[in-house]
This record gives C-alpha cells, structure tokens and sequence, in this order.
C-alpha cells in the first residue's frame, strides 16, 4: 500500500483547495431544495453534479441513484486495497429554503466572501462537507488509502423520508467498517469536535375544540373559556415552574464532559437582555440529554384579521427533543396522554401525531474513533471536544441498525456562526480548509487500524 506522509497530504490539500472552493461556490449556485417541488431539476441538477465531481476524483463507479418518492442520491466507490477497510462517507446537497431574500446581505444562491466567510444557502449545510469528501479524496489522487463509498443524499432537509427504503434496497452498496458524517458542528473555528450524541425528536399537532362555531364574545363571553385560551393554558402545561419538560416517564441521558459557558451560549443563540434560562442542570445537560418542548407553530386568527368572538377552535404544532435512550414510540405517547388529559373546563382535544426519530450515542471507544482523534489533532492542532448536539439526525440511528459493527464519526464543517437553516448562511473557509485537511489524515490513519 501506498504510503503518504503527513507533509503530502498537507501540501496536497493546500494546492487543491483553490479548485475545491470554486467547486462549493459552483454547487451552492443550484437551488437544491428539496422541500419545493418547483426546485425539483434543480435538484436533479445538483445531483449530477456530485457525481461529475466524484467521477473527477477517480471513483471507479457513480450512480445517481433514488427510490419511489425519493429525491436523487449519488453512490460512488473506490475500490479497498487489499486488506484495508471500507469507509462510507455521507453528506447531503439538498438545502434548506431561503428565507425571505431581503434579509439576506447578499444573494442566497449567489456565493459572496466577506470576511474570510463564504456566504450562501448550503456552503456550510451542506455542500461544504461535499466538497470536503471530494478533497480527501484528490489528496491522494483518486487511489485512496482505504476502500471508500461517497454517499451524497438529496433529501436530508426534509427529513430523509425515503432513508429507509433507499438502506434496504441498496444496503450491500453502502456497506462499511467506517461511517463518517460530515454534517454537524465544530467547538470553534480552532477548536474541532465529534458530535457522541443526538437527541431524538418527535412531533404532533394539537387542536382545541370548545364550540361548534365563532360566536360574539360580548353576549356569549365568561361562561365558556375561548379555544385560543384554552390551547395557551394547555401548552403552559407542557413545562414545570422551573422550565424543566412536565411530561412523565420521559428519560434524561448522561452529558459529555463538556464545559459550555452560560454567556457564550447566550450570544450565540441571541437571547435578549433580562431574558432568563429555563430549566434545571447544566446548560450541557439541557441542551444535549434532556427532553426539550417546543411550539413551532399555532393555527388561530391573526391580530390583523381577529374580531370580537369566542375563537371556537385552535390548533399547535409541538415538536419535542428526546434525550439519548428513549424510545421515540413510548416518548409520543406519553406526550399525546399529557395533552389528553391537560385540558381544562371539558374542552375536546384531538392530537395528530407527526414526525419519529430515534436519538443516537455513538462509540468512542474503536480503534477508528481514536484514528479520527489522532487525525483532527494533528490538522486542527488541538484535541477534539466530543459534545452532544441538541439537534437530531435521524438517519444515524438507522445506519446504526443496518451496520451495527461499523463506528459512526459524526463531524463537521460548520462552526458556532455558521448560521445553518437561517438568512445569512454561511462557512468559514480558513476552518473548511482544516476540515478538508483532517478528512483526508482520517482517510490515512484508517488504512493503518488493520495493518
């Protein structure tokens, strides 16, 4: 097997990088997003041109491949050296829509750089990790030291729907001894880190029922109280005094050893002066293994448009966090009886149940796990923290299930002001650089756990 050493592909990696930025500047000018069926070619678009970058990169076989439903996923492989293991590497080039586009410095699918950032929908979430993938593998010319799958999906921001049947259907294709997702967040721009836990999400909506029909508030108001109310008092219910969950029977997981400052938490997630945080424990343990509620959304009469009149139905979309270990299943039951049984004065709930995803603790005692360490210290130049992510990947959970002897590394290449999902997207590319860097020292690093 051929070796590289760490000057390689350090020089390697700087003298591709410039190539590798106009390639993510060429994918984020496709708006792939996945959720508008007005976008539909240019998803198709996009996909295609993965593989042609995949294909640039040597890979002896790409496919763009889907299921019945399903938006294009790109396949590609480069053959294991005798006695080496296969890695599978995931990123998604389907994006998030953009928001309103006049709150937006630039324009969202027109890559500008400001500040050493490139701004844009999808450069970090995630066409940037894309593009770290493909860097990895020019770094050693398109013959990688390890046997590599390249698996790009298409559907990730809508909740990868067809996950499932895609794993089934072409399981054998994406079979691996290492799983490397680059789609999560590092500490800082210097510091990187490997997401050890996810919480698991599921979500429901609630409609609140106290009247057949509207009637006048004047005549009819102080015996009855409004559905509108009603659903307040009701979602009051979901959180203690204290800010902590009020469901019964939820779990609470075990936090990384991770020191997160209250006031660096505070600026990044913008919380307003005089604004106090809910909720008990560490703020670790509240945002990474603990339950968490949210009401994203309520169906009622707008400001502009209300009258003076009982409101006689309402409706609310909670979405609920789940902490490492609890069963999705067992978490939305619980859930639905709270809002059942919460109700006041008699009035009549109906919960529809929504979306179902697992929460997901990956290993950190593998040999890979610890190639990865030993790789993104030597790129980064400091130890990786390994933290939770609040958030939730659900399709983690099922390579889990499919691959239950191959080690899942969660990275990324997005940082604390990255602002994924939101206006103003965008990538550090001093710390993308370093990321393409560490990805390919991984690559290297994992030829040597069988040797």
């Amino acid at each position: 097997m051929e070796r590289h050493s760490v000057s390689d592909i350090r020089a390697a990696i700087e003298a591709g990088f410039p190539a590798v930025r106009h390639e993510l500047e060429q994918l984020v000018r496709y708006p792939s997003v996945s959720a508008d069926p007005a976008a539909a070619s240019a998803v198709d678009e996009s996909a295609e041109a993965v593989a042609e970058l995949a294909r640039g990169a040597g890979a002896a076989d790409v496919q763009v491949l889907s299921v019945p439903g399903g938006k294009p996923a790109v396949v590609a492989h480069w053959p294991a050296p005798e006695g080496a293991p296969t890695v599978l590497l995931y990123a998604h080039h389907d994006v998030q829509p953009p928001g309103p586009a006049e709150e937006w410095a630039s324009e969202p699918f027109e890559p500008a750089e400001r500040d050493g950032r490139l701004y844009g929908r999808g450069a970090a979430d995630d066409k940037a990790g894309v593009l770290a993938h493909i860097a990895a593998l020019r770094a050693f010319d398109g013959r990688p030291p390890v046997g590599v799958t390249l698996f790009v999906e298409g559907e990730e921001e809508i909740g990868s729907p067809t996950f499932s049947t895609f794993l089934q259907t072409y399981r054998d294709a994406l079979r691996a001894d290492v799983i490397v997702v680059a789609d999560s967040v590092n500490w800082s721009t210097q510091t990187p880190a490997f997401t050890t836990s996810l919480r698991g999400l599921v979500d429901c909506v609630v409609e609140v029922r106290v009247l057949e029909h509207a009637v006048h508030s004047g005549m009819y108001g102080g015996p009855v109280v409004d559905a509108l109310t009603s659903l307040c008092r009701l979602l009051g219910s979901l959180h203690d005094a204290d800010g902590d969950v009020a469901v019964p029977g939820l779990r609470v997981g075990t936090v990384a050893d991770v020191d997160y400052p209250v006031e660096r938490y505070r600026a990044e997630a913008s919380v307003l002066d005089g604004v106090q945080l809910s909720g008990t424990g560490t703020l670790a343990e509240r945002l990474w293994v603990k339950p968490a509620i949210s009401v994203v959304g309520i169906d009622a009469p707008t400001v502009a448009g209300s009258a003076n009149v009982l409101v006689h139905e309402a409706r609310a979309k909670i979405s609920m966090r789940l902490a490492p270990g609890q069963d999705p299943r067992v978490a939305l039951d619980a859930l639905r009886e709270h809002l059942q049984h919460h109700a006041e004065f008699g009035a009549q709930v109906t919960v529809v149940d929504g979306a179902v995803a697992s929460p997901s603790v990956m290993d950190t005692t593998s040999a890979a796990f610890a190639a990865a360490t030993d790789a993104f210290t030597e790129a980064f130049g400091e130890d990786p923290v390994r933290m939770g992510m609040g958030g939730s990947i659900p399709f983690i959970a099922e390579l889990e299930r499919a691959f239950p002897q191959a080690t899942v590394l969660v990275t990324g290449v997005e940082d604390p002001d990255s602002r994924a999902h939101g206006v103003n997207e965008n990538l550090h590319l001093g710390q993308f650089a370093t990321v393409c860097l560490a990805e390919a020292l991984l690559l290297q690093r994992l030829a040597g756990i069988t040797e």
